[in-house]
């Protein structure tokens, strides 16, 4: 596929998501696009190696939860959102392009891909995104707005994980495919988080269920 036709793919999923996103921006994540897929022929960041395909399951898909968290924050325009099992900077790096006034953190135990997180935050001239080669079990707390993860693990392996470092009055969010009914139940037998909703989603041009688990401490 060739880049105009991406290009015209972003712009209809910006509007369909209803988005207000520069022009320059949305060249900065097709410029993201591309250089995922340079780094990828070495590095392995994505087992995606189609770009239309990348462009849908990766950045259009990220971009989706931008606006339910621009809702949720009630459209702050100052916010810290931590990206836990952040891989290539999903959704970390979308985010802090589509909203430079929150301070983004991407946390990963996978060194290279932090490197290319790193790397997105200079050739992309990202000063409010973070990239950190750590467990994020063993990070001192964040005090975030938003933890969220991105198909990272359970809902209570999550909320177990990374809970430290959502501050008071904080969520976590869970960015799943169908709606997880028995990770809901062990959730919320363990008792300290509690599923404050579960929000569906229409990602443009994806094929495949999508919804944000929003959780919030008991």
């Amino acid at each position: 596929m060739s880049d105009p036709d991406l290009k015209r793919q972003l712009a209809l999923a910006v509007d369909e998501l209803q988005l207000e996103l520069p022009v320059q921006t949305q060249a900065e994540l097709l410029e993201y696009l591309a250089q995922m897929q340079r780094w990828n022929r070495t590095y392995n960041l994505t087992a995606i190696r189609d770009p239309q395909q990348m462009l849908v399951q990766h950045i259009i898909d990220s971009l989706a939860v931008v606006r339910p968290i621009q809702q949720a924050l009630d459209f702050r325009s100052e916010a810290v959102i931590v990206d836990v099992g952040s891989g290539a900077g999903l959704p970390g790096v979308v985010i802090a392009l589509a909203c430079p006034g929150w301070q983004v953190n991407c946390v990963d135990a996978v060194e290279k891909k932090m490197a290319f997180v790193r790397q997105m935050s200079g050739v992309l001239a990202l000063p409010n995104l973070s990239a950190r080669h750590e467990r994020i079990e063993t990070i001192q707390p964040m005090g975030a707005d938003i933890v969220v993860s991105r198909a990272f693990a359970s809902l209570l392996d999550f909320a177990t994980l990374a809970g430290a470092h959502v501050r008071p009055g904080g969520q976590l969010l869970a960015m799943k495919g169908r709606h997880p009914e028995e990770e809901i139940i062990a959730l919320h037998e363990q008792g300290k988080w509690k599923v404050q909703s579960v929000q569906q989603l229409q990602v443009p041009l994806l094929e495949a269920q999508r919804c944000l688990v929003w959780i919030e401490a008991s």
